[in-house]
């Protein structure tokens, strides 16, 4: 597909691609990237524009896509609600910093990169080493190690700064509690 047949395609299966994946997501935003990745994916593979052969392949990466994106979600949601903790005898205040910290974790873990994030959920969530990371995604066991590298520095410097804020608004006890929680989830 030249150029500018795929230009064509693109504006004629783009908005019905988008509202397909909308009815799927219930999500507009979702919807619009899950609708780009796939056309994009349809340019990577250089395919030929077989008219409807055509359109029907694309439904297909996009529903593909939408199921991937359903799963790794899955996958999140699982992990992020097994993070629970147990407050005995601990204040109200105490259970707020935990909450606040819990928070921001889940919101560092939703802003990582993709590759990263999937990394790091496959190794703290599953229990898989890296050998068995790499022969899942297909990539090499140094990919996987870059990726957890990042995905544990990005941990690393967001949780060093609650962990100053912290210093200067906790008791020793509070900071304890957070010192473990470092340790436990980010190495």
């Amino acid at each position: 597909m030249t150029e500018k047949e795929f230009k064509q395609f693109y504006d004629k299966i783009f908005d019905g691609l988008r509202s397909y994946l909308y009815y799927r997501s219930g999500n507009l935003e979702l919807a619009t990237d899950l609708a780009q990745d796939t056309l994009l994916e349809l340019w990577e593979k250089q395919t030929k524009n077989e008219g409807e052969k055509t359109v029907g392949f694309a439904y297909k990466i996009a529903n593909d896509l939408f199921i991937s994106r359903y799963r790794k979600s899955l996958v999140e949601a699982k992990y992020i609600n097994s993070l629970e903790f147990e407050f005995m005898d601990i204040s109200p205040e105490k259970v707020l910093e935990f909450k606040e910290l819990k928070e921001k974790y889940e919101q560092t873990l939703a802003e990582m990169d993709e590759r990263q994030r999937v990394v790091f959920l496959m190794s703290r969530l599953e229990g898989l080493k890296y050998r068995e990371i790499a022969e899942r995604l297909d990539i090499s066991i140094k990919t996987v190690e870059k990726r957890m590298t990042g995905a544990l520095f990005t941990f690393r410097e967001v949780l060093k700064v609650l962990y100053y804020f912290l210093i200067f608004s906790s008791s020793f006890e509070s900071l304890k509690l957070v010192g473990n929680y470092i340790k436990m989830h980010v190495g």
